[in-house]
């Protein structure tokens, strides 16, 4: 998967390659979950701890680790909306 695309960007395929790496062991309940949601990167990004619930992911630990790769996430991506609007200041 490439991980220089903004998450935003992220079709449901690699919403899916990023989940398999991160969760293999959970991903027959995540992958029927987000396609069945079509859960594309822009939707990844604003999961909160009681869609992770409706998503099959039950356990509490699981949830929390889940949530602070997602916040990492936010964050990589609110440093690359940073990035790109320095950029277009820079270039003009």
């Amino acid at each position: 998967m490439d991980m220089q695309k903004r998450v935003s960007l992220w079709s449901v395929e690699e919403v899916l390659g990023w989940l398999q790496d991160q969760y293999p062991e959970h991903m027959n309940t995540l992958q029927k979950a987000v396609i069945k949601h079509a859960i594309s990167g822009r939707a990844l990004l604003r999961l909160k701890d009681h869609h992770l619930e409706l998503l099959g992911v039950m356990a509490e630990e699981q949830q929390q680790e889940m949530l602070q790769d997602l916040l990492l996430l936010r964050v990589q991506e609110e440093i690359n909306e940073l990035n790109d609007i320095f950029s277009e200041c820079f270039s003009q």
